[in-house]
């Protein structure tokens, strides 16, 4: 799987103008699936995420997990972090997991992300399939690319 993870001061996700999910301080996490994907990558990526240490302590190192703070989690899909353009300037998405698999790893991601952190902070999502829009205020910036295979 592969994901896109941010950490924020706050962030949220409209479809069609509608507010669906927003957070306050935590992580915004882009998440795509590949195809040999299946639910064990899925739940190797929210234990990753729970404990990836990127919020600052007091001495402003990056030595905090999001349970550690508190901090809430938006997850969205987003297929085109597959993208290949290798051979052009037009991406192909090929890389990328078909409708099917994807969405139910990404419900997946989600369902697991709940279990194990809805009782610390909210576990927002987007849409999968749906044109979103994303705003967020990026802190730091500090943005970290994820495999988990």
């Amino acid at each position: 799987m592969i994901a896109l993870v941010q950490r924020v001061a706050r962030a949220s996700v409209s479809v069609g103008g509608v507010e669906i999910g927003a957070i306050e301080r935590g992580l915004l996490v882009f998440v795509c699936a590949e195809p040999l994907d299946d639910e064990v990558a899925a739940d190797k990526l929210v234990a990753k995420l729970l404990k990836l240490r990127i919020f600052s302590d007091d001495t402003g190192k990056m030595n905090r997990s999001v349970i550690d703070v508190a901090g809430g989690l938006l997850i969205v899909s987003q297929f085109t972090l597959a993208a290949d353009v290798s051979g052009g300037n037009r991406p192909s998405f090929t890389g990328a997991a078909g409708p099917e698999l994807g969405r139910r790893l990404y419900e997946r991601v989600i369902a697991t992300a709940r279990a194990a952190h809805a009782h610390i902070a909210p576990v927002a999502c987007g849409e999968f399939g749906a044109d979103m829009q994303v705003s967020l205020v990026n802190d730091g910036p500090v943005t970290i690319p994820l495999r988990i295979t």
